[in-house]
C-alpha cells in the first residue's frame, strides 16, 4: 500500500528493540531495524561482500556484519570498522497510526550514500 512515497512495511508492534525485518521497497532489499532508541532502515547487503546484515545483530545504534565482523552505523550508514570501507544506503522512514512506513529513496539527510 502506498502513501505518498511511502510504503507501509511492519506494524509498529512487530518488532522489539533489538530485532530485524527484511522488506522489500521499490525492489531494493532493505533492512528493517528496532534498536532502543528508535526504527532505522538500511540496505540488507553488506557494503564489503554483499552478505545479508539480517544474519548480523543490532547492538546500540550499529549492525554487525556476521561475515567479516565490521559494524555500520544504522543512522548514517558508515563503516565503524574495518575491513567495510563503504557505507550502506540509510532510508527515511515514520511510524504513524500503529505503522512503520519506509521511503523507497535513500535518504540524504541521513546518509552519505548519495555523495559517493
Amino acid at each position: 500500500m502506498m502513501r505518498g512515497d511511502y510504503v507501509a512495511v511492519a506494524r509498529e508492534d512487530e518488532l522489539a528493540p533489538g530485532q530485524m525485518k527484511r522488506v522489500k521497497v521499490d525492489g531494493r532489499k532493505l533492512l528493517l531495524c528496532r534498536t532502543d532508541d528508535g526504527w532505522y532502515c538500511v540496505d540488507e547487503l553488506c557494503s564489503h561482500e554483499d552478505y545479508s546484515l539480517y544474519f548480523g545483530c543490532i547492538k546500540g545504534r550499529s549492525i554487525k556484519c556476521s561475515l567479516h565482523g565490521s559494524y555500520f552505523d544504522l543512522a548514517t550508514g558508515l563503516p565503524l570498522n574495518d575491513p567495510a570501507d563503504c557505507p550502506i544506503g540509510t532510508y527515511p522512514l515514520r511510524v504513524e497510526a500503529g505503522q512503520v512506513w519506509v521511503g523507497g529513496e535513500p535518504d540524504p539527510a541521513r546518509s552519505v550514500t548519495a555523495a559517493v
